[in-house]
């Protein structure tokens, strides 16, 4: 059954106003009900409410600015549009510019009450404190994606929306940040999910092994063609097939890519026949294919062609508040492989890992832990078995990178002092030769607090 909901209801239209809330009521949600005017803002969102369902039956008005006008409002509500613009674009659009969910009028009751049980999974568990890192219980795992942080809700949302649908999607984001994962919950949560799923890595075979790879050949086509092969995409007939990395390839290769996506039929190397074929087309690139197309390293009409859909991963420092539910959960896993007793980092180990930048991402960090749950044998983490490059980590923001949310401000200035404390610490130890008496005289604090923050941020004497 639904989580109960105080649901507010815009409307305008009082006949499809009526039908809403009925629906609605029926399943015990609190609904207040306002109407809309064209030539009047949207009204302001009361507090305590957790939903906005915003019902559009006439053509004349514009979703997106009525999602915009919401949003100005600060409300920290989650939005559900129903309108009549049927198109997937329309529904992409809203839920880039913030929508949780996109329905199209009229909407039977089924479709509310799925699209509501969704928000279910959408919406933040309470975030836990980052020193309280015993327990990875409650990750908010989404096919196997963790993640609690807003940007990875709203590409869990996106995913979601549009995994039943067989346009072709473009992933994106840099090397480890978990593209291929992105990949495999859009076939498992597609209609094709009991077919084939097939990948290709483009950047591991010559373009012309690699259009074997992808068409087939018939036997004596070239050297080493013993045989007649099917190729990837009549393989994967009916499922869904990945092109990994596909901004490496070739000009040449991009065209014949270009035509089985026009026509849907291949033609193996070395034939003349061509065999049709049935296969939603998913890639991925950490490039930036529309910079490759203005160099024409990339073909124009390829790239319109493959960016249908597009998906964005975000960078792992752009959701650092992810970084103690993925660090518990990988060291979880590995102690548990080899059966080990290590259960927890410490709260300067957790926070010194939330400064560092990560540039190879969620790999990176996964890479690390396994390293740390092999090396050290104890009951948790501490800040000296970091890796050096993560122990030296300074954080440094620029005015793109502010915290957008007031929990990622918290979070901000608590690594902010965290550091400050740090290097205050260790400039009053080098004044004093490193005499813990001497540095909390010269600081002006009394030795057992000097000595107490010392042990919080896991500093040392080096003498």
């Amino acid at each position: 059954m639904n989580a109960l909901r105080k649901v507010l209801l815009l409307a305008d239209d009082r006949e499809a106003a009526q039908r809403y809330r009925h629906m609605l009521c029926a399943d015990g949600h609190d609904v207040r009900w306002r109407g809309l005017d064209l030539a009047e803002a949207p009204p302001a969102v009361a507090d305590g409410v957790d939903t906005i369902l915003v019902v559009l039956t006439s053509e004349q008005w514009d979703p997106i600015a009525v999602l915009r006008q919401l949003k100005a409002s600060q409300s920290l509500a989650r939005v559900v549009i129903v309108n009549r613009n049927r198109t997937l674009a329309a529904a992409i659009e809203a839920m880039r510019e913030g929508a949780a969910d996109y329905l199209c009028e009229p909407c039977s009751a089924d479709d509310l009450h799925a699209a509501l049980r969704r928000l279910e999974t959408a919406l933040p568990a309470a975030e836990p404190s980052s020193t309280c890192l015993g327990d990875s219980k409650g990750l908010h795992d989404f096919e196997g994606i963790l993640g609690r942080c807003s940007a990875m809700r709203d590409v869990f949302a996106l995913i979601e929306r549009i995994a039943p649908a067989d346009a072709t999607v473009l992933v994106t984001g840099e090397s480890g940040t978990g593209k291929e994962m992105a990949v495999r919950a859009l076939h498992r949560l597609s209609r094709r999910r009991d077919a084939p799923f097939l990948g290709c890595d483009c950047t591991a075979l010559a373009p012309t092994l690699l259009e074997s790879e992808l068409f087939g050949h018939v036997k004596g086509s070239f050297s080493g063609a013993i045989a007649t092969k099917k190729g990837l995409f009549e393989v994967a007939d009916r499922g869904s097939l990945l092109l990994d990395e596909v901004s490496n390839l070739s000009l040449e290769t991009q065209g014949k890519l270009l035509r089985v996506l026009e026509t849907r039929r291949i033609r193996r190397v070395g034939d003349t026949a061509e065999h049709e074929v049935d296969i939603r087309l998913i890639a991925t690139t950490n490039r930036n294919l529309g910079e490759m197309v203005k160099v024409g390293e990339f073909r124009a009409d390829l790239y319109y062609r493959l960016n249908v859909v597009p998906v964005t991963l975000p960078p792992l420092r752009q959701r650092t508040g992810d970084i103690p539910l993925l660090a518990m959960a990988f060291l979880e896993d590995f102690s548990r492989q080899m059966g080990l007793d290590l259960t927890v980092f410490t709260p300067p180990a957790m926070q010194q890992m939330e400064v560092y930048s990560w540039p190879g991402n969620v790999r990176e960090l996964r890479n690390i832990v396994q390293r740390l749950a092999v090396l050290y044998g104890g009951t948790q983490i501490e800040l000296d078995h970091l890796p050096i490059e993560v122990r030296e980590a300074r954080r440094t923001v620029s005015s793109t990178e502010l915290p957008r949310t007031w929990d990622e401000f918290k979070s901000f200035k608590r690594q902010v002092i965290d550091d400050l404390e740090c290097r205050f610490l260790t400039a009053a130890l080098e004044r004093c030769e490193q005499n813990v008496t001497h540095a909390a005289l010269a600081v002006g604090m009394q030795r057992p607090n000097f000595h107490a923050l010392l042990r919080h941020h896991g500093l040392k004497p080096s003498g």
